[in-house]
């Protein structure tokens, strides 16, 4: 690289963890410092590799089947949330139990049970087969019908629209979950929709920080795991505006053939990818001729979510 051509990197704001996020990890850790490993968490407790097996060297064991947890012992469901079926499976087996369930899915479940005590059935945007879109979906025995883009919308069938509602998975793409949500409106007029959106403030934040960082670099890199929806989303967001994107789950992963040529190389991370992350690739990214590090300006996140009862470590 030729002196006038100094690669200089551009970090997105907001990027990276969430409340939601940093509540679901305080959670763990706490049940670890108050009773001691092992604590069972079902599933991820967020789709991210580090943060995993940070909790696993520390006594957390990930599970997801219940049957795989012994007798009594303190069990934590992770920030994506659960189906009615398996919070009555861990009342049963005298569980000690601690819901990391973001409270912004939250919402969106207590929305789903109030509507459908009104006679309500739901229409479903989201992934097929995503741990949140299964725990909000078994929120209810039946009445809940997924649609994952336009097509599906064409071919779902309740089996009544005098009361039907719209509810929506907190990670989407805010583009693509408007383009269904038209329509959904289109073929169903009267339905309801929530008051705010279910679309998460941090997902949302963080979409919009990479369309304007989109327009400043040559191509971006998203620090995220395979398994996060909304680190996929923010990659799929940038290649649409027409850059290159990579997604990496640590900076041991990135090439440098993605940057050569580029001047200007934009950063953002997930909302489950931990900071720490971000600062290595920056330093694989200087190591490789970078010269100068800017943060764009961006908004400043306050939200910040209560643990939940019981969880008070003692103050020494």
């Amino acid at each position: 690289m030729t002196s006038h051509e100094l690669q200089k990197i551009v970090l997105a704001e907001p990027r990276g963890f969430c409340a939601g996020v940093d509540r679901a990890i305080e959670i763990v850790e706490r049940a670890l410092a108050k009773f001691g490993a092992p604590i069972y968490v079902r599933h991820e407790i967020v789709h991210n590799t580090y943060v995993v097996n940070n909790l696993k060297e520390k006594g957390a064991i990930f599970i997801e089947d219940l049957a795989e947890v012994p007798r009594g012992a303190t069990l934590v469901f992770s920030a994506h949330g659960v189906s009615k079926a398996v919070q009555r499976e861990a009342d049963a087996r005298g569980f000690t139990v601690f819901d990391a369930t973001c409270p912004l899915v939250t919402k969106v479940h207590v929305e789903v049970a109030k509507l459908a005590r009104e006679g309500y059935e739901f229409i479903m945007i989201g992934h097929k087969g995503h741990p949140e879109v299964e725990g909000t979906m078994g929120q209810l025995d039946h009445g809940i019908h997924l649609v994952e883009d336009v097509d599906d919308v064409r071919r779902v069938q309740p089996s009544q629209t005098e009361k039907l509602a719209v509810v929506t998975q907190t990670t989407l793409s805010v583009d693509d979950a408007a383009e269904i949500s038209a329509a959904v409106r289109m073929r169903f007029p009267r339905i309801r929709e929530p008051k705010q959106q279910d679309i998460c403030y941090a997902t949302q934040n963080r979409q919009d920080a990479v369309k304007l960082l989109s327009k400043q670099v040559d191509v971006v890199i998203v620090v995220g795991s395979p398994t996060s929806s909304n680190s996929n989303r923010l990659a799929e967001l940038a290649r649409k505006l027409g850059v290159d994107a990579y997604m990496v789950d640590s900076a041991e992963e990135l090439r440098p053939e993605w940057l050569a040529g580029r001047q200007r190389v934009g950063i953002t991370a997930g909302a489950s990818a931990p900071e720490i992350l971000v600062q290595h690739v920056i330093e694989r990214i200087r190591a490789l001729g970078a010269v100068a590090v800017r943060r764009m300006d961006g908004i400043t996140e306050t939200v910040k979510f209560p643990l939940p009862k019981g969880l008070k470590l003692e103050s020494s």
